[in-house]
């Protein structure tokens, strides 16, 4: 992978990603020489951490997922920093809203808001979509080429015994729903490639820090272990793959 998009680079996974992808590519480079570009997007490029924010191969682009005129112009930016021509390899779709402000997982049918259901659709489904619309042109070269979701167990239909989170979880089905609605369209236009709907695990993050004391009886990664879990998952991809919806650690996981 030497020309990856990571949108939600702000966020703990996001940044973890990027930072581990970095981390990776100096070790490569030492062996081979080949030199290789990660792309950020968030809201806000100046709340990246550093030495993050600074490093030489990481460029990062503001990007705001709940306004569907951002993806023009992060191609418009983009295409200074990678040509289309030069194609990207893997686009990883990190961006994901549980909690913030007066928005939080409702317990009850009845703490269940429209503005809640919005915005958890736009950051968590509709700004992946209308990213990978955008990036289309970055993807129609001859190689293997990765589009990848980091979506949530929780937003398997199936899976789904105990209720509630009704906005979250029905933002994430949408997301999985994209992701093999592409998955069929994307090889008749992009072949070879896979897009595939990936659960990171529970990481300890912002996002989870409102219910710790739940998580007490999980498993829980740091997002530096949840980066590296992913990414062995990613590099592990085929065009087999196209269409998946797989756990941190490459197993299956019901729709």
């Amino acid at each position: 992978m030497k020309r990856i998009l990571v949108a939600g680079v702000s966020g703990a996974i996001g940044g973890a990603l990027a930072a581990a992808l970095l981390a990776r590519d100096e070790e490569l480079d030492e062996k081979s020489g080949e030199k290789s570009i990660v792309i950020g997007l968030c809201r806000d490029p100046l709340t990246v951490a550093e030495p993050l924010r600074s490093h030489s191969r990481l460029k990062l682009l503001a990007w705001n997922a709940e306004d569907e005129r951002s993806p023009e112009a992060v191609i418009k930016a983009l295409e200074k920093l990678v040509p289309a021509v030069n194609g990207l390899d893997t686009f990883i779709y990190a961006a994901g809203l549980l909690h913030d402000g007066a928005l939080f997982p409702e317990k009850r049918l009845e703490e269940l808001q429209a503005s809640s259901l919005a915005r958890a659709f736009a950051v968590n489904a509709t700004g992946f979509v209308l990213l990978a619309q955008a990036l289309l042109p970055w993807f129609r070269h001859r190689d293997f080429k990765r589009m990848v979701a980091i979506s949530a167990k929780v937003g398997s239909i199936e899976d789904n015994h105990l209720g509630g989170w009704y906005a979250y979880r029905s933002s994430k089905a949408a997301l999985n729903m994209l992701v093999r609605t592409l998955s069929v369209e994307l090889p008749r236009r992009c072949k070879p490639i896979a897009c595939v709907a990936l659960h990171p695990g529970t990481t300890d993050s912002a996002l989870s820090e409102p219910f710790r004391q739940s998580l007490a009886q999980l498993q829980v990664h740091s997002a530096i272990e949840t980066a590296e879990n992913l990414l062995s998952v990613i590099e592990k991809i085929t065009p087999e793959d196209n269409g998946r919806f797989v756990s941190w650690d490459g197993s299956s996981l019901p729709w």
